[in-house]
């Protein structure tokens, strides 16, 4: 990466024009993305990460050897000697050549079956041994080690994490952050083991890994072992040829990053920089690129033009097994006088920690679980100076009351730590360049083009500056179609477009899409009711949860919760679910939507679980899927003294009318038979509340982490007045709503607000009535049950198994321990059960089971 980023630099250069580059490589590939490299893991190609752009070696005729790496260096005779045998003489040398694994001198390290991960060709071998792997150890807890560890995972293995620290990422996150992050993974069904080293890999009889030996003696089962226990300077060339390395690796250089000889430079991880450290990420390596590329482009004996490489940002955003983590300028508070501001929610996974110096000045920081505030606080950070605002503005979560005040960026700001490209520069470009979008801005400054951690702040920014310019900006959904969702909606519902496919074709900007418009597309879809959502090209848009019609629990199992209309359910529907729950020994659990939730059936077991849900008369409750999920109720007038209306019969007609109605969110609702509000409707998404003169109707509610309480849309309705009132403003939400938002928030943002939404669907502002009624019509008249239909298909069927050449073989990954009488899923280290066992056939030869 920092080679390929050299070549950029340096054809930029007036003085490049009439020398000749040759670029040594090892690897049988030009320059690709190693940060990125996880995604290999979940469908990305070598191609999808590829840095040299076509045609760039050509244009600039430079000469790329692969696989033909350096060996030796004769500096007298300024000749590299390559693995091939061939001799190339140089004017200047760019030492580029990286780092390499660092591998624990434990015996059997070498055997079959211990991997390292820094290459496409160490992915390639580890996926082709995970397929028959069942349990796999990741010795090494950072961010390399956890990303390894994540791709295990998802490719169905038991996994395990080895740290020496006493925390996972030691490096860049404090004591609380390193509990956070470690309780993240454990809930994601990764054994973490702190505190201990590799002690040794030990092999069975075929001389393959069978488990590894730890350091405080324990040994862990292993078929597949990854070694990731960070990086060691790959100076080698340098050594052999007598230029100074530093005392913990790295060929020595300067500021302009000159080695001893000034015909030898040193740039990346292979280099000791000016400050004495070797930089193991991206950014810096960068930086030393840019700089080697001026030095060189300078007469002889002139000084080097801009500022040398003396140090850099060493902040890094990145996501480790779904899990959100951020380090930022001095996490750990080394600085005299520095204090910390601390958020911290166990319940939640969230863990925010802020390091303010004596001034006043934001000097780091640690996020876990929650990193929305990265792109505002690292740039703060850099900048060094004294904050405007109070910290636990800038620690605690969105909605937090009581605190308040904008936060503003310097211009100075670094924005992007990888191309050292501040804020100013980005208004530069927007204001001075023409840049009218993100991607301009890239070509620009190259701000965005490195990790990528900065994106979100950078569309910001270019944003307020086209506004203060007076030029309207881009809403599209994602790079992919330049509609927002509400006008795809319109389109699909106008034009009748059925797929996906379809849309992007006619629609897009080209490409294949992405993890924004898949699903957001599959949901309108769904909206409208285009078949069912499993079908051909839809069933391939939908997430883990949509893709197996129930939700995926914490280890691999999964639960099924029927749908239970209004909370009402007869004494054979409860024993028709506890037979189930006890034939298929699952874990059952009272919601607090008024429903019957089972825990831990394995993706083989749905389908039979169904078939008993389905011939009992029940259906899927949708608990998966962002579309209605209950509608809560209290027993109202015909059973408490208190009631005043029939909510029970209420709740279950509003359920059964919009059971199964696609959203941009999760709906939840609620009737109430009397003002003393036993089913809580005014924290749902609408809320019914009798009075002796009819129903009052609330709006725009929800619970969770940023409560808000619903408004008041309607009083004293009738009853088809307000089945109607709930219609329109059911669809005029979903038409209207952007992605994943909740009716809370897009009440807040529709323009007019609810006085604006009470025109609409009561007094037909906008002359689209008709047409919301239209739709929830075609809605109730459409529905079908996802599970049945799903039933009755054998297609669709397929998909539910836990091994697509072994079907009803259990999940072995899928473990549990006895509890209170139930079941739960077995912690990291415990010894669990399957719900059942694989049947072995005497003398028979056991497959090879593919996830």
């Amino acid at each position: 990466m920092v080679g390929q980023r050299f070549l950029e630099a340096w054809t930029e250069q007036p003085a490049a024009r009439g020398w000749r580059v040759t670029v040594l490589a090892e690897e049988p590939r030009p320059a690709y993305d190693r940060v990125h490299l996880s995604a290999l893991f979940s469908g990305s190609t070598a191609d999808d990460l590829a840095l040299c752009p076509d045609g760039f070696l050509a244009e600039h005729g430079i000469d790329l050897r692969l696989g033909d790496p350096a060996t030796a260096i004769d500096r007298e005779r300024q000749l590299v000697r390559t693995r091939s045998g061939t001799h190339v003489r140089y004017d200047v040398l760019v030492l580029a050549t990286g780092s390499v694994p660092s591998v624990p001198p434990v015996p059997g390290a070498d055997a079959p079956g211990c991997h390292v991960y820094r290459t496409i060709e160490d992915v390639d071998a580890i996926r082709a041994q995970a397929e028959t792997a069942r349990t796999g150890v990741v010795v090494g807890g950072g961010l390399l080690g956890l990303e390894a560890a994540g791709a295990l995972r998802a490719g169905g293995l038991d996994t395990h994490v080895v740290e020496f620290a006493p925390r996972l990422m030691a490096v860049q996150v404090d004591d609380g952050g390193g509990a956070a992050l470690r309780r993240k993974i454990e809930d994601l069904g990764v054994s973490v083991h702190t505190g201990a080293g590799a002690g040794g890999v030990l092999t069975g009889p075929d001389g393959r890994v069978r488990a590894l030996a730890l350091s405080d003696g324990r040994e862990l089962p292993a078929d597949l072992v990854v070694f990731s226990a960070g990086v060691r300077a790959r100076d080698q060339l340098a050594r052999d040829c007598a230029l100074p390395v530093g005392p913990r690796g790295g060929v020595v250089v300067d500021a302009h990053c000159r080695t001893e000889d000034p015909a030898i430079l040193a740039i990346g991880e292979c280099a000791q920089a000016a400050d004495g450290r070797v930089y193991g990420l991206v950014a810096p390596g960068y930086q030393m690129a840019e700089t080697a590329a001026r030095t060189i482009a300078q007469p002889d004996g002139a000084t080097p033009r801009g500022e040398g490489f003396t140090g850099a940002d060493t902040s890094t955003k990145l996501k480790l097994l779904g899990v959100d983590v951020a380090s930022f300028g001095d996490p750990h508070g080394t600085a005299e006088g520095a204090l910390d501001v601390l958020y911290s929610d166990s319940r939640s996974g969230v863990y925010r920690k802020l390091v303010i110096g004596a001034d006043g000045a934001l000097l780091g920081g640690v996020l876990v679980g929650d990193t929305e505030g990265y792109g505002t606080l690292r740039p703060l950070a850099v900048a060094g100076k004294p904050l405007t605002v109070a910290p636990e503005q800038l620690v605690l979560p969105a909605g937090f009351a009581g605190i308040a005040g904008p936060v503003v960026l310097p211009d100075d700001a670094v924005l992007c730590s990888c191309h050292n490209v501040t804020q100013g520069a980005v208004r530069a470009a927007v204001r001075d360049q023409g840049a009218d979008s993100v991607a301009a801005v890239k070509k620009c400054t190259r701000a965005g083009t490195g990790c990528g951690s900065c994106l979100k702040q950078l569309g910001t920014v270019v944003k307020e500056e086209l506004a203060a310019a007076g030029v309207s900006t881009s809403t599209g959904l994602c790079e992919h179609f330049t509609h927002t969702r509400a006008e795809l909606y319109e389109i699909v519902r106008v034009t009748g477009v059925a797929g996906f496919s379809e849309l992007l074709a006619r629609y897009g900007t080209g490409g294949e899409g992405c993890e924004i418009c898949k699903p957001t597309v599959a949901s309108i879809l769904a909206s409208l009711g285009n078949g069912h959502i499993l079908d051909g090209e839809q069933g391939a848009l939908q997430d883990s949860n949509d893709h197996f019609l129930a939700n995926l629990q914490r280890n691999g199992s999964y639960s099924v919760v029927p749908r239970v209309p209004g909370g009402e359910i007869t004494p054979a529907g409860l024993i028709t679910i506890g037979e189930i729950a006890r034939d298929h020994g699952l874990y059952t659990k009272i919601t607090g939507g008024q429903r019957i939730d089972m825990f831990g059936a394995t993706v083989d077991q749905l389908p039979a679980i169904w078939r008993r849900l389905v011939d009992a008369g029940f259906e899927s409750g949708h608990a998966y899927g962002k579309s209605l999920r209950t509608v809560k109720s209290c027993v109202g007038e015909t059973w408490c003294r208190f009631g005043v209306q029939d909510s029970t019969t209420l709740a279950i007609e509003l359920e059964l009318r919009y059971r199964g109605l696609r959203s941009p969110h999760k709906l939840k609702a609620a009737v109430s038979g009397c003002a003393r509000e036993c089913a809580e409707a005014q924290s749902k998404d609408f809320g019914i509340i009798a009075t002796s003169a009819g129903w009052n109707l609330y709006v725009g509610g929800n619970g969770g982490m940023t409560p808000r309480h619903a408004d008041l849309l309607a009083a004293d309705l009738d009853r088809d007045t307000l089945i109607r009132t709930i219609d329109r403003y059911l669809m005029f939400y979903i038409r209207t709503a952007d992605r994943l938002e909740r009716t809370s928030v897009w009440l807040e943002r529709l323009e007019g607000g609810l006085d604006h939404l009470r025109a609409v669907v009561l007094d037909d502002s906008l002359g689209i009535a008709a047409e919301l009624d239209d739709l929830m019509e075609r809605h109730v008249g459409g529905y079908r049950d996802e599970w049945a239909e799903t039933l009755a298909d054998p297609e669709r069927l397929r998909r539910f198994a836990s091994f697509v050449n072994a079907p009803g073989t259990p999940d072995p990954a899928v473990t549990f321990v006895p509890e209170r009488g139930q079941i739960r899923p077995a912690r990291p280290g415990e010894a669990g059960h399957t719900l059942a066992s694989p049947v072995l056939v005497a003398g028979a030869r056991p497959e090879v089971l593919t996830p």
